[in-house]
C-alpha cells in the first residue's frame, strides 16, 4: 500500500534494525505446538494448553502464489485463497499451491477453498444493501481502520475522488451482488475457474437481518443445484 498512514504506522511501530519474522518458520512453530512436539533451538520444550496434540484441521490463507501457497502445498495442508481481498491473484495462488503440493498424512490431494463477498436479494435491493461496501473497503485500505458498515444514505453522501475509486475498484467490481440465481451463477464460475473444493462466503451489510436473509436466499438456491 502507498498510503501515508501505512508509512506512518511502520515508522512508529517498527523498531530500528528489527526484521520481520520468517513466515515459514512461524508456520513450522505453530505446527509443532499443535502436534505438541515443539522444541526450541536450545532444546527447551513449550506446550500449548489446551490444544497441544489436538486433532485439528489446519488451513493456510494466501493471496498469491508466493510463500503461503508454497508452505501450504509442501506440507500437505489445506489452502484458502482469499479472492474477496485479492481477486487479481486468486488463480495464481491456487496454481502455486497445487504446484507445490506434496501428499501428507492429513491430505492425499490438494484441497482448496476460495472466498467471495456476496449480497443476495432482488437485484435492485441487493445493490442498495451493498452501497456502503466501497466506502468500507476504502477505510481499510487507507489504514483508517474498518469503519462501521455505512448505510446506503451514508455511502451516497461521500464525495469520491478518482484516486479513492481506483483504490477500491478491484474489490467493488468482484463483489457478487444480485438475485440468488445471479450470485449462484457467478459463484459457480468462480468455483469452476479455481477448481475449488469449497467456497467461503461472506456477506457484509449495515443491518444484520439483511445479512442473514442474504445467506438464507443463497443457501436455498445453492441447494437446488
Amino acid at each position: 500500500m502507498k498510503s501515508p498512514r501505512f508509512a506512518l504506522q511502520k515508522a512508529l511501530l517498527q523498531q530500528a534494525g528489527a526484521e520481520p519474522p520468517n513466515y515459514t518458520k512461524q508456520v513450522e512453530d505453530i505446527l509443532a505446538l499443535i502436534a505438541d512436539t515443539y522444541r526450541s533451538a536450545d532444546g527447551v520444550e513449550a506446550h500449548v494448553v489446551p490444544g497441544g496434540g489436538a486433532d485439528l484441521q489446519i488451513w493456510i490463507l494466501g493471496s498469491s502464489g508466493g510463500e503461503s501457497a508454497a508452505v501450504a502445498g509442501s506440507r500437505g495442508l489445506r489452502f484458502a485463497a482469499n479472492y474477496h481481498v485479492a481477486p487479481a491473484t486468486a488463480l495464481e495462488a491456487v496454481d502455486g499451491y497445487r504446484a507445490a503440493f506434496i501428499p501428507s498424512v492429513e491430505l492425499d490431494r490438494a484441497y482448496v477453498a476460495v472466498s467471495a463477498d456476496v449480497v443476495v436479494e432482488d437485484e435492485a435491493t441487493a445493490r442498495e444493501l451493498a452501497a456502503g461496501y466501497g466506502l468500507w473497503v476504502r477505510s481499510i485500505r487507507t489504514a483508517e481502520g474498518a469503519i462501521p458498515f455505512p448505510t446506503p444514505d451514508e455511502a451516497r453522501g461521500h464525495t469520491w475522488t478518482d484516486a479513492e475509486r481506483g483504490l477500491v475498484a478491484d474489490r467493488v467490481e468482484t463483489q457478487f451482488v444480485g438475485s440468488a440465481v445471479q450470485v449462484a451463477d457467478q459463484l459457480e464460475r468462480l468455483r469452476d475457474a479455481t477448481e475449488a473444493d469449497e467456497l467461503i462466503i461472506t456477506t457484509i451489510t449495515h443491518d444484520h437481518q439483511d445479512r442473514v436473509h442474504s445467506y438464507r436466499l443463497l443457501a436455498e438456491e445453492w441447494a437446488r443445484r
